[in-house]
């Protein structure tokens, strides 16, 4: 039986993103690579991340600090959930294998750090016209949108919540 005072295995899934070329050393390829807010993870999320971690070895998320959320411009009250909560949740998530944040108002950077071999996206971005895409194919790789699960989204999600009070 483990210990209650030892921390949740997927803990070790976090990675400060100066320690990247050590964690990715440990991943097995093709790398998958997403990014996002990842607020409040719902349904649609949930099986966003299913679907790009089948597409490959490894999949990594990239989230938003709270920083680059608030200069989203999502609302004033955006984040919800700071950074470390949310990726604690994230990598609580079966299909999830590394967890890091970025601080730029665009992937691009640190995609160039990571240079996955597949970009993934949700369905309402045009994979064309993102330079992360452009980067992405630079070494060969592809990127590619997966379909949203209809009904499902954080700004809904709050919209519904607010509407109640």
């Amino acid at each position: 039986m483990p210990s209650s005072d030892l921390p949740p295995a997927f803990l070790s899934k976090i990675c400060h993103r100066g320690d990247l070329p050590r964690h990715l050393l440990s991943l097995p390829r093709p790398w998958v690579f997403t990014n996002g807010v990842f607020d409040v993870l719902h349904r649609g999320h949930v099986m966003y991340l299913a679907q790009a971690r089948a597409l490959g070895g490894s999949l990594i998320v990239a989230l938003n600090t709270d920083a680059s959320v608030r200069r989203l411009g999502k609302g004033e009250d955006r984040p919800l959930n700071q950074e470390t909560d949310r990726a604690i949740v994230m990598a609580s998530q079966q299909a999830v294998d590394l967890v890091t944040w970025f601080d730029e108002d665009t992937p691009v950077q640190i995609i160039s750090e990571i240079r996955p071999d597949i970009l993934v996206k949700g369905g309402d971005y045009d994979m064309d016209k993102l330079p992360e895409t452009v980067l992405v194919r630079s070494w060969g790789g592809r990127a590619q949108t997966l379909p949203f699960v209809e009904g499902y989204s954080t700004t809904r999600l709050l919209q519904k919540i607010r509407a109640q009070h």
